[in-house]
């Protein structure tokens, strides 16, 4: 015999399902998931909007607390005034900074994160990091118990907007499984790349390959300009044809040929990236003659440029060291 609302007692919560109404002890309920995400960057703050919401419970701390106390009165999200005090009680702590420094950084002091963290803690970087400093931290994370992993993502702002970032992952299968929950907020796509140090060799290779791309492709349309081939109708035909790529067929579009150049993500955070697949190349042996060329000519565009350019307007250097514009 199904009970009626009217028998049950005033502590017990109903929800409906189907045509009739079934009571759920309030023990029963889904306890929320405690969660600290650190960096609240053009990437990091759309990702943690994701977790501002059941069944999540999330604490936030940025650099610039002023930046963390907006995304707290938005988001009803608490804002904490060190990482220590963000860490504290979290099931899970997500870092976004620019480098694995700063987030290595983050670690010491009375009010670092190893100050707030417990061995039931586990950190999950989703930085653009280097494999070497990754390994470093997890080692020293590893001897209190708490479990790392790198977890850097790809799809820019957008893609952090809709929840749709692909994430490479190094870490053990188990670690990955206990953070799932949090990174299925945020990203459709996640691999485990490999152990810790695979995410962040994955996403380098991923950056360096963008930055190629950009590269030849303003060295191609910059001859074509100057030869008098329109670069609308030159991206037209690569874009119908096997030279395509993303660059060619959205950046290029949408921000060289209109001069937009919108600041989405520095050229400075590529370079860096590029100069970290350099690195890792470098590091196992591996001849790649592109990938070293493509790295120091990224970090010329940057001093040239400046630290606040876009990723795409490298091919400013190009323009001004070919005498024409790639536009029309």
């Amino acid at each position: 015999m199904t009970a009626r609302p009217e028998d049950l007692p005033a502590s017990t919560s109903l929800v409906r399902l189907g045509p009739e109404r079934h009571a759920i002890p309030p023990s029963s309920r889904p306890h929320p998931v405690n969660v600290a995400f650190l960096g609240l960057g053009a990437i990091g703050a759309p990702m943690a909007r994701h977790l501002a919401k059941p069944p999540f419970s999330l604490t936030v701390w940025n650099r610039t607390a002023s930046k963390a106390a907006a995304f707290a009165a938005e988001t009803g999200a608490r804002a904490a005034s060190s990482p220590a005090q963000a860490a504290r009680g979290a099931q899970v702590v997500v870092t976004c900074l620019p480098t694995s420094r700063e987030v290595e950084a983050l670690l010491d002091g009375d009010d670092g994160l190893l100050a707030g963290l417990s061995n039931e803690s586990m950190l999950v970087d989703c930085t653009s990091g280097d494999p070497a400093t990754s390994k470093r931290m997890a080692a020293r994370l590893g001897e209190r118990g708490i479990a790392f992993m790198d977890a850097p993502v790809s799809g820019g702002v957008v893609g952090a907007q809709n929840g749709a970032l692909t994430i490479m992952c190094g870490a053990d299968p188990a670690t990955l499984e206990r953070a799932r929950p949090v990174l299925e907020a945020f990203g459709k796509k996640i691999v485990l790349c490999g152990p810790i140090g695979a995410g962040d060799a994955v996403k380098a290779v991923n950056q360096s390959l963008l930055g190629i791309h950009i590269w030849a492709l303003s060295e191609g349309l910059v001859a074509l300009s100057k030869a008098g081939v329109s670069p609308s109708l030159a991206l037209d035909v690569i874009n119908a044809s096997s030279g395509r790529s993303n660059v060619s067929q959205n950046l290029f579009t949408e921000r060289v040929i209109t001069r937009a150049f919108p600041r989405t993500f520095k050229l400075a955070l590529l370079e860096k990236d590029m100069t970290i697949a350099a690195e890792f190349a470098r590091e196992n042996r591996v001849p790649s003659p592109m990938t070293q060329s493509a790295a120091d000519l990224f970090r010329v565009a940057r001093g040239a440029l400046g630290e606040e350019a876009d990723h795409v307007e490298a091919v400013k250097l190009l323009e001004q060291w070919g005498g024409c514009e790639v536009t029309g």
